[in-house]
């Protein structure tokens, strides 16, 4: 994992070849500071050990020169004693502490952060080494800092455990605290959780139980298991936690329960399992600030229509598949969230939708409301603009790591919480009752907190100026001692300019020798005789007087006293709030619900969505569908509209497979994605981009579009799509919804064509599930003739003497042309290969046209006789 320079080691290290491994070093030799460095690492020698040396955070021997290579910064050397020499060294300001680790952590390294836990001047003045600790590993997936987080994104942390055919999975956002088990079965179903969540980081028990090392997405070990997905960064951990006793008992006392029955996951060993392992991981690595985690929740698969790694690919769900950004996916069209909870709720309802039409009916209620009550929803959006992240905060709290800006914009929001009950109280909607369920309790709990800390508070909590005047008496009085020898100190500045007649005389502050008086140098002799020279500058000197250093004293002391009150009182009313930190969660979820639901009814609107119905059944029934993303990237009215009827009806025949022909870029494509998401955000409960839609719940959405090579297995553009192909045959229903996009195109024609056949026939007598395939396979027209359940379609061109205009118009009937030449044209190919190009067909036509056997027109041809073909 780790990246080395290496350098050749000599007895002792100099500046251009300094000591870059301390195992080669004797540690006797080493200074007692390097020594204790060394004692660290060795617990931590998969991480890199950020090391506080006053205002730095410094690095040595390997470590320096990773970060070194990977930050770009300059590799130094610092003196290691008089018998080692220099060894290598690289520091970041502790200050930019932050935005260093979140680079590193962003290349997969895991970092041990050992800080000073002390006043260094204490150190100093008794003569000793500030004491260091460890205070915090930071490894992918355990960030907790705003500054590292994306805030629209969750960040989860996920152990799995693997028994043959059968496995656990849980996982956690330690910033929101949110905390999730399941267990199935077949490895490729926890590939699908795992390509889900997206984790930032995998736990997996190794089989040599003494491994413990981060490896960063594509590294490779013998100890992982084999069959996961090596674009993940997973940690080898030890077998003991995950093991079944130890983890039920951790869970136990963790959240203080007698059972996990109530959690749903007693008789699921390898969930516990994973969750035990998880929950040890995630308290090793916070050290000093154990996290507050919401209680367990287990869930199943088959709870939420399932969406393979392929089809939230090919989707464009969360990214798009060219160049994997935001902007231009499904979630980018739909999010106008006004909070970051919000924003994290909405990525995760579209990679879970419902397959409950109770449920379902229950988001389009609300949002219906929120659509039709204009200035209910612009109060609300506007409201929630104020609202801070809950979530997120309340983890901080719960962790005692919130500083008092944290409180205070916490505070603030659970007071808008109120006036959020009373809009909600307006609604009539699921989702607008169950908001006006907060408890009032939490604004006077916002209110206490508002009540004792101060407007502006400062970002160190023990530097003073957090609480209010009034709040605690004995503070007030400190202060107002303070305020006494302030005034006391302003006041002997007057009086000694007016004694000695030195008017630019001044008293001042130093942190190494406290107040003084300063007079210019030229003044000097006329310094009193009480005055006791102290320091002498270029241009001035500096005294005490035995007044003054009896009142920096009492100010020091009084100020040292003020400090660690505030910082008590501070840490008390952290704690009250803590204590509520479960009801915060509960108000969050439905506060970021609702953003959702505002969200998507401010799209409805301004983009024209209706509400889709959803019947029992299997129908799909989209008048005027568009593309969500494609119409957002257009200009006003440019998107052509085209309607979709698929889903088997005795009553009128509905075909379950539509065979959709027509020429390359004409559009053929977009129209699958376009019904895909329709589906999608229509389960989402969100309206959709139509004119109407009747919709029967799907359970599985199948994409298998584009084409692409897999070079990491060896796997060739066929291969992939045969794989995907495979996939959808394997696991598709009646109820599923599948989208096909030119299958066999990447083999010999007749190949090609034979499979293709296979495939739709298939797909239209044994799954029966609601099929659109596209193809340039003119022939599989004729699978219609063949199969009442199969129809015909094409995206019509409008053909001129020298050019064709594409009308991205789908209508029944099958094309017989794909205009593969003209596209080439359109693409800009040089006209001498666009001229050759049409010989060569009409060559091809004339002599070797594909003869099928099969009577145009007819319909009277069984399944056996398309068989013999």
């Amino acid at each position: 994992m780790s990246i080395m320079t290496v350098y050749p080691r000599s007895k002792v290290g100099t500046k251009k070849y300094p000591h870059t491994d301390y195992r080669y070093l004797n540690f006797q030799k080493l200074t007692p500071m390097y020594q204790h460095y060394v004692d660290v690492k060795d617990k931590y020698p998969n991480a890199l050990l950020m090391y506080r040396v006053g205002d730095f955070f410094e690095c040595f021997f390997q470590d320096a020169v990773i970060i070194s290579q990977e930050l770009e910064l300059a590799l130094t050397s610092k003196d290691g004693g008089k018998e080692i020499g220099r060894v290598a060294m690289t520091g970041v300001p502790h200050h930019a502490l932050e935005r260093y680790s979140r680079l590193l952590v962003e290349k997969g390294y895991a970092l041990a952060i050992c800080d000073q836990v002390e006043d260094s001047s204490q150190a100093v003045a008794q003569g000793r080494m500030v004491e260091r600790k460890v205070t915090k590993l930071l490894t992918p997936g355990t960030l907790t800092d705003d500054g590292m987080l994306q805030a629209k994104q969750n960040n989860f942390l996920a152990a799995v455990v693997v028994e043959k055919e059968h496995w656990g999975l849980s996982y956690s956002d330690i910033s929101t605290g949110e905390f999730f088990t399941t267990q199935g079965q077949a490895l490729a179903n926890l590939n699908l959780e795992l390509f889900r969540l997206q984790p930032s980081e995998v736990l997996v028990p190794s089989n040599n139980p003494t491994i413990s090392s981060l490896l960063r997405p594509g590294e490779k070990s013998e100890y992982l298991i084999s069959g996961l997905p090596e674009c993940f960064c997973y940690s080898l951990r030890s077998q003991t936690p995950f093991t079944l006793n130890q983890a039920k008992k951790r869970l136990l006392i963790t959240f203080r329960l007698r059972s996990l029955e109530g959690m749903g996951c007693e008789h699921l060993p390898l969930a516990i399992r994973a969750a035990g392992g998880l929950l040890e991981y995630i308290e090793d690595t916070q050290k000093v600030h154990q996290l507050s985690l919401q209680p367990i929740r287990t869930y199943n698969q088959a709870d939420f229509l399932i969406l393979d790694h392929h089809t939230r690919r090919n989707l464009e769900i969360t990214q798009t598949v060219r160049d994997g950004t935001f902007h231009g996916s499904l979630l980018w069209a739909l999010d106008r969230t006004c909070t970051a909870m919000g924003g994290r709720a909405l990525r995760r309802w579209l990679i879970e939708p419902l397959l409950i039409i109770k449920k379902i009916n229950a988001r389009q209620n609300t949002v219906k409301e929120l659509v039709e009550n204009t200035s209910l929803r612009q109060d609300l959006r506007h409201l929630l603009r104020s609202i801070y992240d809950l979530e997120r905060i309340t983890g901080r709290v719960a962790s005692g790591t919130a500083n008092a800006r944290n409180l205070l914009s916490l505070a603030e929001s659970l007071v808008r919480l109120t006036k959020l009950v009373e809009l909600a109280s307006q609604g009539s909607s699921p989702y607008l009752k169950k908001l006006q369920e907060i408890s009032p309790e939490l604004d006077k709990l916002g209110q206490y907190v508002i009540n004792h800390l101060v407007e502006f508070p400062p970002l160190n909590l023990k530097d003073g100026g957090i609480i209010k005047d009034g709040i605690n008496s004995d503070l007030d009085l400190i202060r107002h001692r303070l305020e006494d020898d302030h005034q006391w100190l302003a006041n002997l500045e007057l009086t000694e300019k007016h004694k000695i007649k030195v008017s630019n005389l001044k008293v001042g502050y130093n942190k190494t020798f406290g107040y003084y008086i300063s007079l210019p140098r030229s003044k000097a002799e006329l310094a009193p005789n009480n005055y006791i020279r102290k320091q002498t500058l270029t241009n001035e000197e500096r005294y005490i007087t035995s007044e003054l250093k009896e009142r920096e004293t009492r100010i020091l002391t009084a100020q040292d006293e003020l400090n660690k009150l505030e910082y008590k009182i501070f840490a008390n009313l952290r704690l009250k709030v803590a204590e509520k930190a479960q009801e915060i969660r509960d108000a969050s979820k439905l506060v970021a619900a609702i953003d959702v639901l505002l969200s998507l009814a401010e799209v409805a609107v301004f983009q024209g969505y209706c509400c889709p119905e959803f019947i029992e059944g299997r129908v799909i029934e989209i008048i005027g569908g568009r593309h969500p993303v494609v119409e957002q990237s257009l200009a006003a009215g440019e998107f052509v509209p085209n309607s979709t009827l698929i889903g088997n009806n005795q009553d009128d025949n509905t075909p379950d497979l539509i065979i959709l022909t027509g020429p390359n870029a004409s559009g053929k494509s977009c129209y699958l994605r376009q019904v895909g998401l329709i589906q999608l955000m229509a389960q989402t409960g969100s309206f959709v981009p139509a004119t109407t839609a009747k919709l029967g719940v799907s359970d599985r959405i199948f994409t298998r579009v584009g084409a692409v090579d897999d070079l990491a297995t060896g796997q060739s553009t066929f291969m992939v799509e045969m794989n995907e192909t495979a996939n959808i045959l394997n696991h598709g229903t009646a109820k599923s919804l599948i989208l096909l996009d030119e299958i066999g195109r990447g083999t010999a024609t007749f190949d090609g064509l034979s499979i293709a056949w296979a495939v739709a026939e298939y797909l239209a007598t044994k799954i029966q599930g609601r099929t659109i395939f596209a193809t340039h396979y003119h022939e599989l027209n004729e699978l219609a003739f063949i199969l009442s359940n199969v129809a015909n379609y094409q995206v019509t061109v409008q053909e001129l003497p020298h050019e064709i205009i594409f009308l991205h118009q789908v209508r029944p009937g099958g094309a017989d042309k794909s205009y593969g030449i003209e596209v080439g044209r359109l693409a800009g190919l040089p006209n001498s290969v666009i001229e050759r190009a049409k010989q060569v067909m009409n060559r091809i036509e004339n002599h070797s046209k594909i003869t099928l056997g099969i009577r145009q027109g007819t319909k009277d041809l069984t399944i056996q006789d398309s068989e013999r073909i």
